[in-house]
């Protein structure tokens, strides 16, 4: 099952970072938050990637033409240019599609143009601005169960602001940045499962958004079920995320499921 992960956002909430490089390039503990997403899915066995990108692009087709470079020690002969890369690298087994979206369009045509290189009967679709913990075999086996033309993954974030509990004009309680609890609703984490049928419903226009329009049709026909994931999640929208995710990697990476 393939993954198409959206790449081209402007991430002008972060602009500290991304007025230099897109937003999936912005890094944690040394590397891009895309290389964290993708080894997430290649942990789980999901190592046929189609990134959808758009601003700033050049930068993720540099990355991943230059790769092992990037990566791994290597030797340059400089009088015959050959190019020793040392050791084993675990991610070579990675494929990965890297797609032309436009600077300027919508989510959904984004999806819409990656959408060509589907050939299954299911896709697996995700931003490529957040980490998480989510078991993605029982994510699958999940939205196959429902079997509906599309599976979300709702999340329950931290509140980022203190939460106050009242009695008439006083306060009983105050509660801080505590976790969402299930008598909440969740929210759109991604972490996306697809029948390859979806496609259909998105506009071949440059402007059509994944959320509101393609969204919008498959729920007026009950084709949209929820997978609600209680673990941790994380997205990165601004610089105060990225300091937060860097020290967490440091200290308590929860979302590295997989081994150096």
């Amino acid at each position: 099952m393939k993954t198409i992960i959206l790449c081209g956002g402007m991430g002008t909430r972060l602009r500290e970072e991304t007025e230099y490089k897109p937003k999936p390039m912005v890094q944690i503990g040394g590397k891009p938050i895309l290389w964290h997403i993708m080894k997430h899915y290649a942990h789980f066995g999901f190592n046929e990637f189609i990134l959808a990108l758009g601003y700033k692009g050049d930068a993720i087709r540099e990355y991943f033409l230059n790769f092992n470079s990037y990566n791994q020690d290597f030797t340059v002969d400089l009088s015959n240019g050959q190019i020793d890369v040392h050791g084993q690298h675990h991610d070579t087994n990675w494929k990965v599609t890297l797609v032309e979206t436009g600077e300027s369009s919508m989510t959904g045509y984004r999806t819409k143009l990656a959408g060509k290189y589907i050939e299954d009967d299911y896709f697996m679709l995700t931003y490529g601005d957040a980490v998480a913990d989510v078991n993605l075999h029982q994510l699958v086996d999940y939205a196959k169960q429902q079997d509906t033309i599309g599976t979300v993954t709702g999340v329950y974030p931290a509140s980022k602001f203190g939460e106050m509990v009242t009695n008439g004009n006083q306060v009983s309680q105050f509660k801080q940045k505590l976790r969402e609890t299930e008598d909440k609703e969740p929210i759109n984490g991604g972490y996306f499962v697809f029948k390859k049928e979806f496609l259909d419903y998105i506009p071949n226009d440059p402007g059509a958004d994944l959320e509101l329009e393609a969204f919008d049709a498959i729920v007026k026909q009950n084709q949209l079920a929820v997978y609600r994931h209680k673990g941790f999640w994380q997205c990165m929208d601004t610089f105060r995320d990225n300091q937060m995710l860097n020290k967490m990697w440091a200290e308590d990476p929860r979302w590295k499921l997989w081994k150096d």
